[in-house]
């Protein structure tokens, strides 16, 4: 069929028109628009630190077992069913028996203490069974015990001010000369904050050095890094004033500052690129600034909306921790268009034509060639070279990918333990003194709790009896204390210590066991429910919930940016072809992260101390931001081939032509990104490290494997069919424009 595209380029310039009015308004009016956005982020600096929330990891499942067996507990026992946190105590020297005056005054004050339950002294407690493995809380040899307190709410959400308190309470035990370390949630509240200014700085110093080297102008390199800095910090303080009203998790602003930077500096260089371009062409700055905005902002515009789409995309997850993630991270992805598109236009209109006046090396424009001359450049040639060889191509980046790709086949969903923190970590010495005592499991005890609340009096004994022997005979457990009954009668609570780590894939199957098998046989054939909760079960639950969602959440996201690239570019083997490369590329990273930090390989140079599972949210989170960013190239490799063939009409002569004129701001682009993901492999925090070498390798693999190879060869060999569309089809969807308006008018043939 012919659809003709005679007269679409006056309803695209009619639609590019906003974008290139505002571009040329914030150039002409710089001093407005760089003094409205430097009082705007003060303004929102003050109002953030005066209103703005805290971040907290205190999240719920509602509909897991393990919550449903917490609020049963709460009902029927409060100062039982709160939140416990361990306060462990070793001392070389002497028997903690010794220090008994100094013990019972620190369980005096720590009750005390706002929102404590109660704090059990491991000094009164029964001593273990004959026979039966010590899981304390005082160890055989009386040098090593833990106070379990049990908190109304979650400690870590107490704020670092509650620490004092709890610092005063055991000062009797520290002067006695015994070690005293923070475990579980009192623990992370005791860790020092994250600060990622080292890592901000790394990844701008290296922002720096790639695009003075890139593209030689002193202050080219400069504008890209300033508008990013400002965009990012006041996305920061917006999600700090959301904060106030949801509950973002601790990590939110590290991702929101990772993502912010990594997509304000590309945005803002995809602008510069093309304002450069235009001036070397002989534009005007205001003009060639609106030109700018009008096709490269057109582009950043439906980036950004893919990337929000992308990050929109985990709401689907059910889980509001995860989907607040996405919502944190795409309010600095907001910020960066919104930088980039009129921020960046005021600071060109501001510089003018001075952009290259200083310079470390002779400035370069788009290409390698000078203006209005045919490009032959390095990146043609090479584009070339795809051309005659796509199969090769084509091969050599397939194989990549998949052998990249194979760790994922073993990969291990979990959550990552205490264990695996740095010993400067209380709580990880608090961990380690717990195994060392009591045994691993000490560390994740699982809570059981039968509700025999329906049962007959009569019908009680017996259930308590079958209980006790199903949990003494459960494959996987190192010890099983015996059942007692709340001071109602109507629960029956005891807790399970696994052989092995609470991170340790076996503990998993012991909390499934228990849930699936042993609970359900208990109670089969009487009124009663069992219930396996506490922390442990709590993060189980949660890895099977988002280990289920996660097929969901990549059939949104697939599909979602699958429609944007057939709106923009109306093709259906070019919508298809983004969505099979990008996964395969985001395979490909996710291999490497199970590589790294489950299998071990290069983990310890990390600061990661022993093999860890992949924290359960990580793949959800990478694939929705990986996915998104990815798009970013793709759409901007695109456009500039979608124009080459609608003013030229040569589909393999469109892909060289586009190829040489990105090339090299996707490199630079691709090499700063990648630099300020990782770049926070220096953070401490374990899951922060998974997401930015996760997501440094995937902006590696996707910039150079699958944009260099692959997406060429591929192009290359569809032809003209990959603009391909049906009529029904092109009828139905709507249309987007990737760069505004295009030269040229012709009619394609589908």
């Amino acid at each position: 069929m012919a659809h003709s595209r005679t007269g679409e380029g006056d309803q695209k310039a009619a639609r590019g028109g906003v974008l290139r009015r505002l571009g040329e308004w914030c150039a002409r009016h710089f001093v407005i628009v760089i003094i409205a956005w430097l009082v705007a982020l003060v303004a929102l600096q003050v109002v953030s630190r005066e209103f703005g929330g805290e971040y907290s990891d205190n999240f719920s499942l509602p509909q897991a077992q393990a919550q449903k067996g917490l609020d049963v507990l709460k009902a029927h026992d409060p100062q039982a069913g709160g939140y416990s946190s361990q306060i462990v105590m070793h001392d070389d020297q002497q028997p903690l028996t010794a220090l008994s005056s100094q013990m019972s005054t620190t369980i005096a004050d720590l009750e005390k203490l706002p929102h404590v339950l109660s704090a059990q002294n491991p000094l009164s407690a029964p001593p273990t069974p004959s026979g039966q493995q010590n899981v304390g809380p005082l160890s055989d040899d009386k040098k090593t015990a833990y106070i379990t307190v049990r908190f109304n709410v979650q400690p870590s959400t107490l704020g670092d001010d509650y620490l004092n308190g709890v610092d005063d309470a055991v000062q009797p035990l520290r002067s006695a000369g015994a070690d005293v370390e923070y475990g579980g949630p009192l623990g992370e509240l005791a860790r020092p904050s994250a600060d990622d200014r080292v890592s901000e700085l790394i990844g701008f110093g290296v922002a720096v050095i790639v695009l003075l080297v890139g593209f030689g102008s002193v202050i080219a390199a400069v504008v890209p890094l300033l508008s990013a800095l400002i965009s990012v910090v006041g996305g920061l303080a917006i999600l700090g004033l959301l904060a106030a009203a949801f509950t973002f998790a601790t990590v939110s602003p590290t991702l929101a500052t990772m993502i912010g930077l990594g997509v304000g500096i590309d945005y803002a260089l995809f602008m510069l690129t093309r304002h450069r371009q235009n001036l070397i062409d002989g534009m005007d700055p205001v003009r060639a600034a609106g030109q700018a905005a009008s096709t490269s902002g057109h582009a950043v515009l439906v980036s950004g909306c893919t990337v929000i789409i992308a990050l929109a995309g985990l709401s689907a997850s059910g889980v509001s921790f995860i989907a607040l993630l996405g919502v944190a991270a795409a309010v600095t992805v907001v910020s960066a268009v919104v930088g980039a598109l009129t921020l960046v236009p005021a600071l060109l209109g501001f510089i003018g034509r001075h952009i290259d006046r200083f310079h470390v090396r002779k400035p370069i424009a788009e290409t390698e060639a000078g203006a209005g001359d045919t490009p032959q450049g390095t990146w043609h040639r090479y584009a070339q070279r795809v051309e005659r060889r796509p199969l090769s191509f084509l091969s050599a980046g397939v194989a990549v990918v998949v052998i990249l790709a194979i760790p994922l086949f073993s990969i291990q969903l979990g959550h990552i333990g205490d264990g695996a923190d740095p010993t400067s970590f209380t709580d990880r010495r608090a961990y380690d003194l717990m195994s060392d005592a009591f045994g691993p499991g000490s560390n994740g005890p699982l809570t059981v709790v039968i509700d025999q609340t329906n049962v007959p009096q009569s019908q009680r004994s017996d259930l308590a009896s079958k209980a006790q022997q199903s949990l003494d005979k459960v494959q996987g457990a190192a010890a099983v204390t015996p059942l007692t009954p709340t001071q109602d009668g109507d629960l029956l609570i005891g807790t399970v210590y696994s052989t092995v780590s609470p991170q340790n894939s076996k503990t998993t199957d012991l909390t499934n066991r228990l849930v699936d098998d042993t609970l359900p046989d208990v109670v089969q054939g009487t009124d009663a429910k069992g219930y396996v909760t506490g922390t442990t079960a709590t993060q189980v639950d949660f890895r099977d919930i988002v280990a289920s969602q996660l097929p969901v959440i990549i059939a949104v996201v697939v599909g979602l940016a699958f429609l944007i690239i057939l709106a923009v570019f109306r093709g259906l083997l070019v919508a298809v072809k983004a969505a099979v490369l990008n996964v395969l590329s985001i395979a490909a990273s996710y291999g490497v992260v199970v590589a790294v930090f489950q299998w071990g390989w290069g983990g310890p140079a990390l600061g990661v101390h022993g093999k860890v599972p992949i924290e359960s949210y990580v793949p959800m989170m990478m694939f929705a931001i990986v996915f998104g960013l990815s798009m970013d190239y793709e759409i901007f490799l695109l456009s500039r081939v979608h124009e080459a063939w609608l003013r030229t009409g040569d589909a393999k002569g469109s892909v060289a032509h586009a190829l040489e004129i990105t090339a090299r701001v996707i490199t630079c682009a691709a090499l700063i990104m990648v630099s300020v993901f990782a770049a926070f492999l220096l953070s401490d925090n374990i899951v922060v490290k998974m997401l930015g070498l996760g997501l440094a390798v995937s902006v590696l693999i996707d910039a150079t494997v699958v944009r260099l190879l692959m997406v060429p060869a591929v192009m290359t060999l569809l032809g003209r069919h990959a603009w391909w569309m049906p009529r029904w089809l092109d009828r139905v969807v709507p249309h987007i424009d990737a760069e505004g308006a295009q030269t040229g008018s012709r009619s394609v043939s589908h």
